[in-house]
């Protein structure tokens, strides 16, 4: 009896769910209907989903090379952003993209939704069960954003997948994708199966074996989701080989996935003429102020390159690392404010600098005086601030790993265009080779770098990025 009545309450559950479907569906294909009225029915509205449009990192480059390719493609457009950045008004927005990226639009043809419920994809919001909270947290955000303006094209540049089997069967929205990382990798997974303690498998769960157990479990349902929810869109674009490689094991759709590497300013930093100051060797690390760049390594690094110059005090003297980032919300600041502890605990403040969202100007007069670059995720999905630190003519020095390891940096003899390290002592020892190397040496390696960089232009990014989207304007 008891089972025959839950039964009973389970229809009615679904009942309830499914009316609500199909009002809610109903209620959004009227409301787009009413979006293209008769002088512009002929114009196909694209929305663009990236809660954090105005954070000025990476990601946010490729959403603005994304915008201007197609304005440069499409006359018969009309382009929407959903942001989350509601204290921020567009001419703001479109103005911080030309300062800090160097990227100009139109403007007529754009628009912005404000989405006031970012805080549910928020991290901090979620202690425990972070990815689930975050992917349920984007559903919530997603039925905002659908029910503010309802798409004919949905476009997602940030990896919120949750969001679209929203836009595909609400509003009837064809689906394409820009992945930068999956929300689910074979490393992960890995990384808790063999108990090992990072950043997202803390060190109580690798310890104990029931708690790994359930997380093992939490992640491969994780991973079921995650691959049904991304196979709504009709196009994957992904930004390097390591992305592409975990994407294809995952969704085993490699007929639409495509490789389309991020848009970096090749051609402007290639002009740059360094700045020769034979007082100060410069060391520069670009990335935004988050968890999994691992800024503390290179504080690491910063001491224990002073533990191998114990000797030579004068050269140490001339080393200053400056360390540029972005913030996006309060626990970036706080993440900032604990580097800048760090560096005093390490007697480092002295040689140490941290410049936050600076304008595109004076990062490239950084660039024009730095001698070396550091970049220490592992793991990362590619590096645009690696790429354009090469470019630029900076020696550089990344993670052993990912996007620089597969794509980006070459340590062959002959044909070196910089250094892949693992660990902090690793990573010291690269930076005083560097620094003793000859001028012809580095000189060639930076020749070598300058050239490579070329199939990661903006120019490239357009090509193929228009062509790998071209199946949802069809």
């Amino acid at each position: 009896m008891v089972f025959v009545l839950i039964f009973w309450v389970l229809i009615w559950l679904l009942g309830i769910a499914a009316t609500i479907f199909f009002c809610l569906r109903q209620w959004i294909q009227r409301y787009k209907k009413k979006l293209h009225c008769p002088e512009s029915e002929n114009r196909l509205h694209v929305g663009i989903f990236h809660p954090y449009c105005n954070a000025g990192g990476g990601g946010e480059r490729v959403l603005w090379c994304a915008v201007r390719a197609l304005q440069n493609k499409y006359d018969n457009i009309k382009i929407v952003i959903y942001t989350g950045d509601i204290d921020a008004t567009p001419s703001s927005i479109l103005q911080k993209a030309k300062n800090v990226f160097n990227i100009a639009l139109e403007v007529e043809h754009i628009s912005f939704v404000y989405l006031k419920q970012r805080h549910w994809i928020e991290a901090g919001k979620y202690p425990h069960f972070t990815l689930l909270g975050q992917s349920l947290g984007s559903i919530a955000l997603g039925l905002e954003a659908v029910c503010k303006f309802p798409p004919d094209i949905f476009i997602d540049t940030m990896g919120y997948a949750y969001t679209y089997p929203v836009f595909r069967y609400l509003a009837g929205s064809r689906i394409a994708c820009y992945v930068h990382y999956p929300l689910i990798s074979t490393d992960m997974l890995k990384k808790v199966q063999y108990r090992q303690s990072s950043f997202n498998n803390k060190a109580y769960v690798a310890r104990n074996p029931f708690l790994t157990w359930i997380k093992l479990n939490y992640y491969r349902l994780l991973s079921k989701t995650y691959k049904w929810v991304s196979c709504c869109s009709e196009t994957i674009l992904v930004n390097s080989t390591w992305t592409e490689n975990h994407i294809v094991d995952l969704l085993n759709v490699p007929l639409k996935t495509h490789r389309v590497y991020p848009p970096c300013d090749i051609e402007h930093l290639k002009s740059l003429e360094h700045i020769e100051n034979n007082e100060e060797i410069l060391i520069v690390s670009v990335g935004q102020f988050r968890p999994e760049k691992n800024h503390p390594l290179q504080l690491q690094v910063l001491y224990e390159l002073r533990t191998l110059l114990a000797r030579d005090e004068a050269l140490w003297n001339r080393i200053k690392l400056v360390i540029v980032g972005s913030c996006r919300h309060e626990d970036d600041y706080e993440r900032l404010h604990n580097m800048e502890d760090l560096a005093k605990h390490l007697s480092l403040e002295n040689s140490v600098e941290f410049k936050v969202n600076v304008k595109y100007d004076e990062l490239l007069n950084i660039y024009k005086r730095a001698k070396i670059g550091i970049h220490t995720m592992y793991n990362e999905h590619f590096g645009i601030g690696i790429v354009e630190c090469m470019a630029a003519g900076v020696i550089m020095i990344a993670h052993r790993s990912g996007g620089p390891l597969l794509d980006i940096i070459e340590t062959s003899e002959g044909c070196q265009n910089g250094y892949l390290a693992t660990e902090a002592v690793e990573y010291a020892a690269s930076i005083l080779n560097i620094i003793l190397n000859s001028a012809e040496t580095n000189q060639n390696i930076v020749y070598a770098a300058r050239s490579s960089v070329e199939r990661f232009s903006e120019k490239e990014f357009d090509d193929q990025f228009l062509r790998a989207i071209s199946p949802v304007f069809v």
